[in-house]
């Protein structure tokens, strides 16, 4: 029987719902709502659910798929990989120069610096080049280490999302596009 993310245990749906609220503008997605993931709203429809095979970029680009892959990650106490990413890519839009320090410090507090709370898998050349580059704090200087991030969740969190239970359910309970299943 096909459940969806109802398979997931409800403590991961809460915690996601705690993300959201932590993650603030971070996000920059207006259309961001766990409230997605309850199974019976806004479900995406089945050639949706497809297109997130194809890539792991389509798959971030999408509302809901965004959604049920945070929740994945959620499941798998992972998910301060995509909340490092996207605390990257806030950085990154920072227009307000004298605002950059103390952003720049606030991530690597939270996902790159000694005990941080969240930290982050990344090697240790990385790490020291990511400090280095905490001293000019330009627009760039997470890039390596968002990069390794990007890639370690295309490659490893990516597929066993695909393989996993929650997607293979939401791909059962996805409906065909109406459009698609006309005959004209």
């Amino acid at each position: 029987m096909c459940k969806g993310l109802a398979s997931l245990p409800t403590g991961c749906l809460e915690r996601a719902k705690e993300l959201k609220a932590m993650l603030g503008g971070i996000l920059q997605k207006s259309t961001w709502n766990l409230s997605c993931c309850k199974i019976g709203q806004n479900k995406p429809n089945l050639e949706e659910c497809l297109r997130w095979k194809e890539s792991f970029e389509k798959l971030l680009s999408s509302k809901y798929g965004l959604c049920a892959f945070t929740a994945f990650l959620v499941s798998e106490f992972s998910e301060e990989n995509i909340l490092f990413y996207f605390a990257c890519e806030d950085y990154r839009k920072t227009k307000s120069t004298t605002k950059l320090p103390a952003k720049a410090q606030k991530i690597y507090d939270e996902f790159i610096g000694n005990d941080a709370p969240r930290e982050i898998n990344i090697d240790h050349e990385t790490r020291d080049i990511t400090r280095a580059n905490m001293l000019v704090s330009s627009l760039s200087c997470f890039e390596p280490a968002q990069h390794k991030i990007y890639m370690l969740m295309a490659k490893d969190c990516y597929p066993r999302f695909l393989r996993s239970p929650t997607y293979r359910d939401l791909v059962c309970q996805a409906k065909p596009n109406a459009k698609a299943t006309k005959k004209v």
